[in-house]
C-alpha cells in the first residue's frame, strides 16, 4: 500500500503543477489557460499529493508485537 500511496501522491503533485501553470497562463494551450480557479485547484491537488507522499514514506517506530508504548518496566 505504501507504493500505491506514493504513486498517487506523485501523480497529484504533477497534475497539480500542470494545472497551476495552465491556470496562471504560463502554459497557454487548453481550456484551463488563464483561469485562476484551475490554479487554485492545482495548489490544493499538489498539497494533497505532497501530504500523501510524506505520510506514505514516514518512518514508523519499531515496536515488538504485543508491547505497549506508554508503560515502563
Amino acid at each position: 500500500m505504501k507504493w500505491l500511496s506514493t504513486i498517487v501522491g506523485v501523480l497529484l503533485v504533477l497534475f497539480g503543477g500542470l494545472w497551476i501553470l495552465q491556470g496562471t497562463g504560463v502554459i497557454t494551450r487548453g481550456f484551463m489557460s488563464g483561469h485562476v480557479q484551475y490554479a487554485l485547484l492545482g495548489i490544493v491537488s499538489a498539497a494533497i499529493g505532497i501530504g500523501l507522499v510524506v505520510l506514505a514514506n514516514r518512518r514508523r517506530p519499531n515496536t515488538p508485537a504485543g508491547s505497549s508504548r506508554g508503560t515502563s518496566r
